[in-house]
């Protein structure tokens, strides 16, 4: 199969694959390839059989499938079930970007996980490879093991005709609607929590943004119309798969030029009390993103999140720093506990608090809310 990715590398992380994936051949990034369409072999036409007899798709509709590429930024609850979803029903290439690593907690809802995942630390994205492959090995699968942030949104993300939310927090998905609407891709908004799965499918310059959505006309910060999370509310992996299936079958339609059949509605589906609504969103003349072109979460005006979703941690940016890993291993093996490092990420256990660290100098604490306590922590045994 050819290459379909394109797009640059990471402008804050140079050589992102070769720090995270140093055991992998990784697809080139320089330019995106003309979209020659490969025909389906008889092997191809086979395993399709059951979606090409679908009408709205056919053998046409699965060619430029198998052609197509996409990116998706989160691969946790949402993320791993859309990923599944298309690389099951052709998807010819996927990036998939993601800051974290797998966790025993995350078994429940994460479909792409395993326990093993757990047990060696692995970063979601690197799991998720490692699953998907297994799945469809015809398949490119791009993992880059990073934060989606200001300094590397545009070359992350640009060069491919659709991007997938599977995030688990408003302020990330604010700098993709930033970045969608300044590459003008279309991008598809999804969300669940507790019983409840809301999507939105969002095409700049034609439809309203996430930013006329969440944010009022003359606010300054994001009004963000329901608080709850994973966190405080927990989660049905039911309701995370009902928005996966809209949103996977929403990034089909737009991938084989089916935009007529585009729901274009805010969806929220709860499955516990079977409540299902479609809100038409009108778009905001005075939206500061998609409007007036204002993109404060993309120029990084606007504060990060740093809770992250279904854990009491806080994540911290060391952008401007480069760690080794096996030497602060060796430096923590007398002051710390559950010392354990692999290709990708060093973790270790200091009284109650976890923290996991990352090569480019980012760093998740397990164990507070409070970034006071984050940022002690990380200057005394990481240092600052």
């Amino acid at each position: 199969m050819m290459d379909l990715f394109g797009g640059e590398q990471p402008m804050d992380s140079p050589n992102v694959a070769q720090v995270f994936r140093p055991e992998a051949v990784v697809c080139s990034l320089e330019s995106p390839p003309r979209r020659i369409l490969l025909p389906m072999d008889a092997q191809q036409k086979d395993r399709y059989s059951r979606q090409i007899l679908f009408a709205p798709i056919g053998e046409s509709g699965q060619q430029l499938l198998l052609n197509s590429k996409a990116v998706l930024v989160g691969c946790g609850a949402t993320g791993t079930a859309v990923a599944n979803l298309l690389i099951r029903a052709g998807l010819g290439a996927l990036r998939i970007i993601d800051r974290d690593f797998v966790e025993a907690s995350n078994l429940q809802r994460q479909t792409l996980f395993e326990e093993s995942d757990a047990q060696e630390n692995l970063p979601k994205s690197i799991a998720a490879e490692k699953r998907l492959k297994a799945i469809n090995s015809q398949s490119q699968i791009d993992p880059i093991v990073a934060d989606l942030t200001p300094k590397n949104a545009r070359q992350l993300l640009a060069n491919f005709p659709i991007i997938l939310d599977g995030t688990d927090n408003f302020e990330t998905r604010l700098l993709i609607n930033d970045a969608a609407i300044a590459l003008n891709t279309p991008w598809i908004y999804a969300a669940a929590v507790a019983s409840t799965g809301v999507t939105m499918t969002i095409l700049p310059g034609e439809t309203a943004c996430l930013a006329c959505l969440l944010e009022t006309a003359d606010a300054d910060n994001a009004a963000h119309q329901n608080d709850a999370t994973c966190d405080t509310a927990g989660i049905l992996n039911s309701a995370v798969n009902a928005v996966a299936a809209i949103e996977s079958t929403e990034a089909i339609k737009l991938l084989i030029g089916q935009r007529n059949a585009l729901h274009q509605r805010l969806i929220s589906q709860d499955v516990w009390t079977n409540e299902t609504r479609a809100i038409k969103v009108a778009r905001n003349e005075n939206c500061r993103a998609c409007a007036k072109k204002t993109f404060r979460y993309l120029e990084g005006s606007a504060q990060p999140h740093i809770t992250l979703c279904g854990r009491d941690s806080v994540q911290i940016h060391e952008r401007h720093r480069t760690l080794d890993l096996k030497a602060l291993h060796q430096a923590l093996t007398n002051t710390a506990t559950e010392v354990r490092s692999n290709n990708y990420l060093l973790s270790f256990q200091v009284n109650s608090y976890k923290v996991t660290v990352f090569p480019d100098g980012r760093a998740i604490i397990k164990g507070t809310r409070d970034p006071a306590v984050a940022r002690t922590l990380y200057a005394r045994y990481i240092g600052s």
